[in-house]
């Protein structure tokens, strides 16, 4: 609606700016001829005000000449004085004005001098006054649409500092999330290599040289989430989880993957991501809650969705109940749950009858903005 008004109202008052002057002319009273044509002529010469607001106050001139152009030529120094503004030729155009008003008066009459002060200082405000009201509103919009950049620029500033503010902060807990866990995880990639060195026993060595891989992993993947990693980033993707299956298989697990996604089709990147997260999230409760247990690892996608289900038995022996407590906060599942519904998706989470337990994760293959 607005766009419509906003189109229609130049047109508008074109037309009025033609129209009203014109109304006025044929309204005066006047045994001229040429007073009267050259006054409908300069009527119609306002439809180039908007274009070329001098020729249109030139065309104006005759008209003022005959004594019936003061119509037409208000409308037509108002458009000069917008279009114009704040340029020194204003007062040119008025003084031309003047004299092209004032001149067949003087031819015509022989005027005092008091009575032909007057009358110039009548036609100087009558010219004078539509350029100056003119450019006192080109003025104002202009101001105002340099306060508008300004308040933008303002707001762009602000944004800008506060942005870079969360920046450096987010930069900080990197460095600090790096430097602290960093170590605790060198430190076990270390000593994993130390007692792969010392121990006599090769399924001890195996055990120790895969913990001091996944140490290895793990600050790798660490550094490039946080941004510090120059290197190669790690593949979080679907296609890396049959990696993660054997992985596990390596700890213990006997895990089975069936993967029924259609091959050689690519998903969202937060979705490809997600689906890896869900399974390693899963496969890690397994270890730390069900060691030696058997475990389903499910990959499907149907009507628009994908789907990760880990389904594992109960477990042949119960964990040690001391060592998993101290093994992670609880809040994997949760973390992952708020991950999956920003992605517009859902998790499911439970035990099942047999005693064992089921992390079912559904995902859209086109997630919400």
């Amino acid at each position: 609606m607005r766009c419509a008004l906003a189109r229609v109202r130049p047109v508008v008052l074109d037309v009025l700016a033609v129209l009203v002057p014109g109304a006025a002319v044929l309204l005066a009273e006047t045994d001229s001829w040429f007073s009267l044509l050259s006054a409908l002529i300069a009527s119609a010469a306002l439809v180039l005000r908007r274009w070329w607001p001098r020729l249109a106050v030139l065309l104006c001139l005759p008209a003022m000449a005959g004594g019936l152009g003061w119509p037409p030529t208000v409308v037509a120094l108002f458009r000069l004085g917008r279009a114009r503004s704040g340029s020194p030729w204003l007062a040119g155009w008025v003084l031309l004005v003047t004299v092209v008003a004032v001149v067949p008066v003087l031819l015509r009459e022989s005027l005092a001098l008091p009575n032909l002060l007057l009358t110039l200082a009548f036609v100087l405000l009558a010219a004078s006054g539509p350029i100056i009201i003119g450019t006192l509103i080109a003025t104002r919009q202009q101001l105002t649409a340099s306060l508008l950049r300004l308040r933008e620029a303002t707001e762009a500033e602000s944004y800008a500092k506060a942005e870079t503010a969360r920046a450096e902060e987010r930069a900080h807990i990197a460095r600090e999330i790096h430097d602290s866990v960093g170590h605790h995880v060198t430190l076990i990639g270390v000593e994993a290599a130390a007692l792969a060195t010392v121990s006599e026993d090769a399924e001890v060595r195996d055990s120790a040289n895969r913990l001091r891989g996944m140490a290895k992993e793990a600050l790798g993947e660490m550094r490039t989430t946080l941004g510090l990693a120059s290197g190669h980033r790690a593949a979080v993707s679907v296609q890396a989880i049959p990696e993660l299956v054997e992985q596990a298989r390596a700890t213990g697990i006997r895990a089975e993957l069936s993967d029924e996604m259609e091959s050689g089709l690519p998903l969202p990147s937060g979705v490809d991501r997600a689906l890896y997260r869900v399974v390693q999230e899963a496969l890690t409760n397994v270890s730390k809650h069900a060691p030696g247990s058997r475990v389903a690892v499910r990959l499907s996608r149907a009507d628009g969705m994908v789907r990760a289900e880990v389904r594992n038995d109960a477990p042949e022996s119960p964990p040690q109940t001391g060592n998993v407590a101290d093994m992670g906060s609880g809040a994997g599942l949760e973390g992952l749950s708020e991950r999956v519904r920003m992605l517009g998706g859902r998790v499911e989470a439970a035990p099942t009858a047999e005693g064992g337990f089921t992390l079912l994760a559904a995902l859209p293959l086109e997630p919400p903005g």
